[in-house]
């Protein structure tokens, strides 16, 4: 298996030899050097429009190196960037299965056990660098040592030692250690494109937009500065009189000076010294700090899709929630594209180099698990069970997630209200509760001490007497045994009524059901009301023959 001949999707034979060992690590002093200069010293607009302009011809050093400063200098895009990131390495993986014959369940078992380590999370972060940078490329160290190739390590490697491709600007090329642009070695690159607008990758990172924000809020945070050293505190000026002689006025200078800082001073009682604040300057300040919040806002416009979770402002339950759907739908969108990339630069070398190549390969599935409505469902299928339509036990119990009981758990059930029963601890899961016992008996019967199923009136027993009739008293009691039970009928007609559109789409339902309707128990309580009737009636003529 792993000694046989892989070649990749392009036709590229897999060098085995190359797959264990890191092929693109940094090295001081080579052309993968980790160590690089900072184009955002002294940047303006012409040195900005330079350095893209110099990324979308294949160079793509001093671009990448501004999009790393810009994370390095503002707070407020490295924050928003980094929650973007997070938010999708936490979504929850999942493994499909290819098929499912057993090899392909074997499959994506293996890639589950996988997924269980502990650094995937970080991983994925470093492969996420692609949204801010437009693409990222990632090393896969893989690991023979048990027989068997696995991805032992996933590391970040720096844009800036790859090229793209003259022919197309669009197929990454590694720097070789002589400098040399050469292919990516097949199996062992994550190449991640993060699109945020249609194009060529290395333009459409949001890092593009972010840098003229970023520039012209740093013009803006460099004048509020000098506006506030200006005009943040007093002018002192210092007063002398006539016939002054230049070295009490260099002392006086001296103590203007340096009163900002010392706060204490002393002059001459001659001289005097007074302190000129600048009015009406709170409008100056506000003007700088709408501007810096001006610029933060269209950052997080860019990276979030929203501001809403970035700035407290006043708007209501509504627009929050509104900002919430847009924030998800991006985050949603970013799953499906990383498990894309995964699934492309990962899972398809882990099966081919393991298992050989594939007609159906396992995929992974990057997203929120969506909330189900049981409210809803349940609602939506009472009427159909109340019709007579059958449900699987084990599905009902998997979708509200409740376990089959077992000897020894304590049962849980609705209560019967006409019933005395009540569940005891340990009952057997399938066991019936008892039947009721005879709170009543016809007139000259006695009563059974065990417990029957029997149709009983259920009033006090009435002594011997001429007057007394079985005949309403059984009446009753049939009607209350066999109302329950006719509500049960006529429930599911209703459900059925409720859930036809039309006349021919009852009466099918009702011929549909018909066949299906159980009428056991209310067979049942007219047979023991019968026979109830039978032995009372036998009873009054042998009271009357004896009488």
């Amino acid at each position: 298996m792993a000694t046989t001949k892989v070649l990749a999707p392009n036709g590229r034979p897999v060098n085995h030899s190359e797959l264990t060992r890191d092929v693109a690590e940094a090295s001081i002093g080579s052309v993968r050097s980790p160590i690089f200069g900072y184009p955002a010293d002294g940047l303006d607009p012409l040195v900005l429009a330079s350095i893209l302009r110099a990324a979308d011809h294949g160079d793509p050093i001093r671009y990448m190196g501004l999009a790393e400063t810009i994370e390095e200098r503002d707070p407020h895009y490295l924050a928003v960037l980094g929650n973007r990131k997070r938010a999708v390495s936490q979504l929850e993986i999942t493994v499909e299965p290819g098929g499912e014959d057993q090899a392909a369940l074997d499959q994506a078992t293996a890639l589950e056990t996988w997924l269980q380590r502990d650094e995937l999370t970080f991983e994925i972060v470093n492969i996420l660098d692609a949204v801010g940078k437009g693409y990222s490329l990632t090393e896969i160290i893989w690991d023979f040592s048990e027989g068997q190739y696995e991805p032992n390590r996933l590391e970040w490697r720096d844009q800036r030692w790859f090229r793209f491709d003259r022919k197309d600007l669009r197929t990454p090329l590694l720097l070789s250690d002589s400098g040399a642009e050469v292919p990516l070695p097949p199996f062992k690159f994550i190449y991640a494109p993060f699109p945020s607008k249609s194009g060529l990758e290395i333009r459409s990172g949001l890092a593009r937009v972010a840098a003229w924000c970023w520039m012209f809020k740093a013009f803006t945070q460099r004048d509020w500065a000098i506006f506030t050293q200006t005009y943040g505190q007093p002018i002192r000026l210092g007063k002398y009189g006539p016939g002054t002689s230049e070295d009490e006025k260099n002392k006086l200078f001296r103590a203007v000076a340096g009163i900002a800082g010392d706060c204490a001073a002393i002059i001459p009682e001659s001289m005097s010294m007074e302190f000129i604040s600048a009015e009406s300057i709170s409008g100056s300040i506000d003007l700088y700090e709408r501007r810096a919040d001006w610029y933060d806002k269209q950052t997080s416009k860019a990276v979030l899709g929203q501001t809403a979770t970035t700035d407290a402002e006043t708007g209501g339950l509504g627009s929050g929630k509104e900002h919430g759907d847009v924030r998800e739908d991006i985050e949603r969108a970013d799953g499906k594209m990383l498990a894309a990339i995964l699934n492309k630069a990962l899972v398809r070398p882990y099966i081919d180099l393991n298992y050989g190549p594939q007609k159906l390969y396992p995929k992974l599935k990057i997203a929120r698990p969506e909330p189900e409505d049981l409210a809803a469902w349940t609602q939506a299928t009472s009427p159909w069970f109340e019709a007579g339509l059958e449900f699987v036990e084990k599905d009902v119990r998997d979708k509200l997630s409740l376990s089959t009981p077992e000897k020894g758990d304590r049962i849980l059930r609705k209560s019967d209200a006409s019933s005395e029963y009540q569940p005891d601890e340990g009952r057997e899961p399938d066991a019936k509760p008892p039947q009721s016992k005879i709170k009543g008996y016809l007139k000259g019967q006695k009563p059974d001490p065990a417990p029957v199923a029997a149709l009983q009136a259920e009033t006090t027993p009435q002594p011997p007497s001429e007057s007394f009739s079985p005949v309403s008293a059984l009446t009753d009691q049939l009607t209350a045994s066999g109302t329950q039970e006719m509500h049960k009928l006529l429930s599911g007609v209703e459900a059925m009524v409720d859930a036809s559109a039309s006349l021919e789409e009852l009466r099918e339902n009702l011929l549909s059901a018909f066949p299906k309707l159980d009428a056991t128990e209310l067979s049942s309580v007219m047979a023991a009301g019968i026979l109830a009737a039978s032995a009372g009636g036998r009873a009054m003529v042998e009271e009357e023959a004896d009488g």
